[in-house]
C-alpha cells in the first residue's frame, strides 16, 4: 500500500507546511493531499509545493460546480507542467450546503456534472478540441458565436480520482475514474463501497485493478485506548449531524448503509436537537476505532492489515500531535509499520 497525508499544519503558517511537506516526502510519504470547503483553495498550495518537492505526488479536491470543467482542465494542465507529472486531480461533488450556498450553483444533477465534467477535462487534457454534448454542459455553447476550441497548453495524461459517497457516483467511479477517495468508511463494511466501483469498472470492460482506492484515517500511537478514543466522538457526531441538511447528508448516509442506521438517526437527532454531548456520547468505541489507525503498534498494523485486505490501495493517514515533531515522529512510525505490512502476503 500508498501513504497519503494532508498538508497537517496550522492555516497561514506556509513556512510550517513546506517543513511537514518536504519531511513527509523524506519519510516515504507517496502522496500530498488538499481539499477545500469555503476558505483556501485546493488548487494553489498544491502549486506552491510542486517547487519545494522532487518525488511525492500532488493530490487536490476540487469542488465540482465552482469552476466550469474548462477551467478545472486549465488548472490541472498546469499543474502537472509544474509538477513534471506528479499531479493528481481530485473532484467531488461537495454538497448543496456549499455548492449552493457558498458558490451560488445549483447542486442538481450533481453526479451528473461530476461525470460530464470528467469527460470535458480529459478532452482538453488529451489535445483533442473540445466540442460536448451533455445534459449539463455543452461546448460550444448553441446559438452564440462560440468555437470549440484545442487547449493551447501541451496535453498531459492526468489521473483523475473522485471523492463519491452514493452507489450510482460509486459506480460512475469504477466507470471512468483512475481513482477513488474515501470518506465515512470502515473496512469491514467496504464492500459497500468496493462493490459498486468493482459493478461500474466492469460494465466498461474495466479492472478493479486499474483503479487507486484511497481511504484512512487518524494515526495515533497510545497504550490507554480510552484516552484516544473520546476526543474522536464528537467529530463523528458532527459528521453525522451537521455535514449535510436534515433532509440530506451524504457522510450520514454511508454509516447508514454500513450497518449504523439506529444509530446514525439517533446521533442525528440529538445534534439537531443541540444536544451535541450526548450525541457523542453516543457514538461506540468500536466505530472509531473501526474509523482510525489508533492503538498500539500492533493494533496499527492490524487496522492497516484490515485495509489492505478489503481493498484499499493508498492508505489516508492523518497523524495526531500537538507539535509538527509529534505528527512528524508519528508518521515516521506508522511508514516503518507500513513496510512491515507491505512485505506480507494479502488476504484479499
Amino acid at each position: 500500500m500508498k501513504v497519503s497525508v494532508g498538508i497537517g499544519v496550522a492555516r497561514e503558517d506556509w513556512e510550517a507546511a513546506t517543513t511537514w511537506v518536504t519531511e513527509v516526502e523524506r519519510l516515504g510519504v507517496d502522496m500530498i493531499a488538499t481539499g477545500e470547503t469555503w476558505g483556501f483553495d485546493t488548487v494553489a498550495p498544491l502549486a506552491y509545493f510542486a517547487g519545494k518537492t522532487e518525488r511525492v505526488q500532488l493530490s487536490c479536491m476540487m469542488q465540482v460546480g465552482a469552476r466550469t470543467p474548462a477551467a478545472v482542465a486549465m488548472t490541472a494542465l498546469a499543474l502537472a507542467s509544474m509538477s513534471d507529472d506528479r499531479f493528481v486531480l481530485g473532484l467531488g461533488t461537495s454538497g448543496p450546503q456549499v455548492i449552493e450556498g457558498w458558490h451560488g450553483v445549483t447542486f442538481k444533477r450533481a453526479v451528473t456534472r461530476l461525470r460530464e465534467t470528467v469527460e470535458i477535462v480529459r478532452l482538453a487534457a488529451s489535445g483533442e478540441r473540445v466540442a460536448y454534448e451533455g445534459q449539463v454542459y455543452e461546448l460550444p455553447l448553441p446559438g452564440g458565436e462560440g468555437r470549440a476550441l484545442r487547449s493551447s497548453a501541451p496535453p498531459h495524461d492526468i489521473p483523475i480520482h473522485l471523492a463519491t459517497l452514493g452507489p450510482r457516483s460509486l459506480e460512475i467511479t469504477g466507470e471512468i475514474a483512475d481513482g477513488w477517495i474515501a470518506s465515512s468508511f470502515m473496512a469491514e463494511h467496504a464492500a459497500v463501497f468496493i462493490d459498486p466501483i468493482r459493478a461500474g469498472a466492469e460494465r466498461t470492460g474495466r479492472s478493479l485493478d486499474a483503479i487507486d482506492r484511497r481511504a484512512g484515517g487518524v494515526v495515533q500511537f497510545s497504550d490507554d485506548l480510552d484516552a484516544i478514543i473520546q476526543p474522536r466522538k464528537p467529530g463523528f457526531a458532527f459528521e453525522i449531524g451537521a455535514m449535510g441538511s436534515p433532509e440530506r447528508n451524504f457522510y450520514k448516509d454511508a454509516y447508514v448503509r454500513q450497518g449504523y442506521g439506529e444509530l446514525a438517526d439517533e446521533v442525528q437527532r440529538l445534534w439537531l436537537d443541540r444536544r451535541r454531548e450526548e450525541a457523542a456520547a453516543l457514538i461506540p468505541d468500536d466505530f472509531v476505532i473501526k474509523s482510525n489507525l489508533l492503538g498500539t503498534d500492533e493494533m496499527v498494523k492490524e487496522r492497516i492489515r484490515a485495509y489492505r485486505d478489503n481493498g484499499v490501495t493508498t492508505l489516508s493517514a492523518g497523524p495526531a500531535g500537538e507539535s509538527m515533531q509529534e505528527r512528524l515522529d508519528t508518521i515516521g512510525r506508522f511508514m516503518d509499520l507500513i513496510r512491515d505490512v507491505n512485505t506480507e502476503p494479502a488476504t484479499l
